[in-house]
This record gives C-alpha cells, structure tokens and sequence, in this order.
C-alpha cells in the first residue's frame, strides 16, 4: 500500500504542477495564443481553459469529496484526448502531440492508484 500512495502522490503533483503551470502560461505567453489560433480554437477559448486547469489542479491535491476528484480526473482526461486529437487534425508533428499522451498515461496511473486506495478503506 505504501508504493501505491507514493506512486499515486508522486503521478498527481505532477499533473497538478503541469496544469498550474499551463495556467499561468495560458495567461502570460504570446506564442500560446499563437498556437490556439493555429488549432483553430478562438482566444477566449484558452482562457476558460486556464481557469479549468486551475480549479482541476486545486481539485486532485484537496482531500474533498470523492464526486470532485472523479470530475477532475474526468476534465483532465478530455482535455487531454482533445488536445491530441486537435494536434492530430492540425497536421502538427509527433513532438507537439506527444507531450498529451504523455500526460493521459500519468493521470492514468494517478487515477489507478487513487481508486486503489480508495478500495482498501
């Protein structure tokens, strides 16, 4: 059980850290917008997101109800999909979908392990 809590808490600071940081990056970096023009997503579109990531970040470290975390493991996990189906439909390069897929497999693993602890109390 101990692996599992540090494999479980290890994978979600990481998806948390990364979604903090595309927040801020959203709000702050000109070639983002750039890049969501390039996708096709109109530029209010990269805002909501931000917010979104935000509150899914807060959402996967905060020990609230379990209903919260499964809609941010859910959010997450669209995103993710959508960003590599986005990239894949641009015409874009393995390197620029890559970083998604990446990321699904870690809040994969997060997600595995949060349901495993779940059923051991």
């Amino acid at each position: 059980m101990k692996a599992t809590k540090i494999t479980y808490w290890i994978t979600t600071v990481i998806v948390a850290v990364m979604m903090t940081y595309s927040f801020y990056a959203y709000l702050t970096n000109p070639a983002l917008k750039q890049g969501f023009q390039h996708l096709g997503f109109p530029n209010y579109f990269k805002i909501e997101l931000a917010v979104c990531k935000l509150i899914g970040a807060i959402l996967l470290l905060q020990p609230l109800s379990k209903l919260a975390k499964e809609w941010a493991y859910a959010g997450f996990t669209i995103t993710f999909v959508s960003a590599i189906i986005a990239h894949v439909s641009s015409g874009d390069p393995a390197g620029l979908f890559m970083a998604p897929v990446i990321f699904l497999v870690i809040l994969g693993v997060s997600y595995f392990t949060y349901r495993k602890m779940q059923r051991a109390v």
